[in-house]
Parts: C-alpha cells; sequence; structure tokens
C-alpha cells in the first residue's frame, strides 16, 4: 500500500471519495509507453455484481421507509444483492451443471431485481430516475447471465 493511501491528503481524500475501492486510492492517470498499444478493457462479471449491488443498497437508503416501501425495500436489496453473490458460487461451482444452475439462479435474481425497481418507481415518483437507471442496469446483467446460460 502507498504512503499516499495510507495517510491520505486533503486532496487524496477527494480521490478516495470518487475513485476507491475499499480504502485504496486509484490512480486517476496510469503512466503508458508509446509502443505500448492500448489495451482492451477488461469486464469484471464479479466487479460489475458487486458494484451493482452496493448501488441497489445506496438507493435503498434514500427509500422513505412505511409499511408498503419497507417490504419493497427488504425485496429489491435481497434480490440486487444475490445476483453477485450466486454468480460468486457460480464461478466456482464444481461442474458444469453447478454452474448453470447458478448462472440461471443469476438470471433469476436479476429479473427479480428489474421487477421491484419497477414497483418501487410506482410506490416513489421522485425516485423513478433513479429506479429507471438501476433497472437498465438489472437489464443488461439479466441479458448477460441468458447468453451465459445458454452457452
Amino acid at each position: 500500500m502507498t504512503k499516499e493511501a495510507r495517510k491520505p491528503n486533503d486532496e487524496s481524500k477527494h480521490k478516495l471519495a470518487k475513485g476507491a475501492f475499499w480504502g485504496v486510492v486509484m490512480d486517476a492517470s496510469p503512466m503508458m509507453m508509446r509502443d505500448e498499444a492500448p489495451k482492451k478493457p477488461v469486464y469484471d462479471l464479479e466487479e460489475g455484481t458487486a458494484k451493482f449491488g452496493e448501488a441497489i443498497i445506496r438507493f435503498a437508503k434514500k427509500i422513505p421507509q412505511n409499511p408498503v416501501n419497507n417490504r419493497l425495500i427488504d425485496q429489491v436489496v435481497g434480490a440486487g444483492t444475490s445476483v453477485g453473490a450466486n454468480y460468486c458460487e457460480a464461478d466456482d461451482g464444481v461442474s458444469k451443471k453447478d454452474f448453470k444452475n447458478k448462472i440461471g439462479t443469476c438470471k433469476k435474481e436479476a429479473r427479480e431485481t428489474k421487477y421491484f425497481l419497477r414497483m418501487i418507481a410506482t410506490a416513489e415518483e421522485n425516485l423513478k430516475t433513479e429506479a429507471r437507471e438501476l433497472w437498465c442496469e438489472a437489464k443488461e446483467l439479466h441479458l448477460i447471465f441468458c447468453k451465459i446460460w445458454r452457452s
């Protein structure tokens, strides 16, 4: 760990809030040699599903609590965070059949998340835009898992 990450100053605190994960400061401008070709971005599905779960949790904290919303909050947090948990289990699957079963669960949880985001958008009109953004992410995850499941 760098000194900057251990002892953040005022400037690095700003970086920590925006681009940090687990307290590690990310360098905003990576150095690249002139002869080096730009690399294709790597899409880490495990990291993507974890970030999605985190976004669902942050969103759920914004929802006002009342008897109707409390049920919706429980459901959306359960389904939204379960997508990543089941993907981790699928990734560690002991057989092709086990992997496919867990990916199927990921598909179901992503679809369920979409459903509850829609219900939240109905219950809380002021959160409709943010719910729609998360719904689109859940849809992308659902399509990814459908493709994996079919192959």
